[in-house]
């Protein structure tokens, strides 16, 4: 069995089989892909059906030399879903991972932004160029709604409930949800969508995309990543950020002033509570504030 077309048909159970979003299914192969340029660095035949445990220790053990503990987990995990996928096929009778285990690597705190900090960045924005605009309402909604920059980039005018104050949000695995939207980020999308949008040479297929780059097509992840760090790098900003950052910090803000976690959930879209509980890490004296507001013997 050769490798080329184990991945690919890795990718089309990963894809069919339990519904992953292309992010997630190109990170799983990445993960592969690493096990294979060992191979090849190191001269070494092994194919996914006779890979034994000592090769893989073998790759275990370089890549501890040159990723973080985080990354090496990530790997680690990666390949032991590939090759649990090769035993649920019959490809194999034993997963050579099995016994393989992953660095503890503690729970990492989320970065975040004051409420200052963000306003800071948008205020930053040159409004005078179309980007300008365009770049307020994305960093707006990144923080106003908490979305994954995967969701921003694909968010549509069609995801745009502005009646109901709602917008439609597509997660991983294909997986929607209703995100509520504030008038402040409404206007903002509005004026972006209005003035801006409306005057570009829209690419074919592009149509329905909310957000687009100068030649009207769909924003690139790295774009949206660009565009933050530069804002960040204008401002001074010594903290390391991305658009994830806004996301974490849109669920800290709405704990540190008493949402329920539950309803933080949903507009994150986390499948697990315990996903979401990571950001309990607020400031204690909040929790105090919340025991002597609502704990009957106080």
């Amino acid at each position: 069995m050769k490798w080329q077309r184990t991945v690919q048909d890795y990718q089309h159970y990963l894809k069919i089989e339990r519904g992953l979003s292309g992010n997630s299914i190109a990170n799983y192969t990445l993960d592969v892909e690493k096990l294979i340029l060992f191979l090849s660095d190191n001269k070494l035949t092994a194919d996914p059906i006779n890979i034994n445990k000592e090769v893989i220790q073998r790759f275990v053990y370089e890549i501890a030399k040159k990723v973080n503990p985080r990354s090496q987990a990530r790997i680690i995990s990666g390949l032991k879903s590939f090759f649990n996928y090769l035993v649920f096929e019959d490809y194999r009778e034993d997963n050579p991972m099995e016994l393989i285990e992953s660095p503890k690597t503690g729970r990492k705190l989320p970065d975040t932004l004051s409420v200052e900090e963000i306003d800071t960045l948008i205020k930053a924005i040159d409004l005078s160029s179309p980007q300008g605009e365009r770049n307020r309402a994305m960093l707006e909604t990144l923080y106003g709604c908490g979305l994954r920059v995967s969701e921003l980039t694909n968010l549509k005018l069609s995801d745009l409930y502005f009646d109901e104050e709602f917008i439609k949000v597509t997660g991983k695995g294909d997986k929607q949800r209703f995100v509520p939207i504030s008038p402040i980020n409404r206007k903002y999308i509005n004026i972006y969508r209005n003035e801006i949008r409306l005057h570009l040479t829209i690419q074919k297929g592009h149509e329905d995309i909310l957000f687009l780059n100068r030649r009207g097509k769909q924003l690139t992840r790295a774009m949206i990543f660009t565009i933050i760090k530069q804002l960040a790098e204008n401002i001074g900003l010594q903290k390391n950020i991305s658009p994830h950052t806004f996301r974490h910090s849109f669920a800290t803000h709405l704990l540190t002033n008493g949402a329920d976690l539950r309803a933080i959930q949903q507009m994150l879209g986390h499948e697990s509570i315990t996903t979401t509980e990571v950001y309990m890490h607020v400031d204690r004296s909040h929790l105090a504030e919340v025991m002597n507001q609502f704990h009957p013997r106080k």
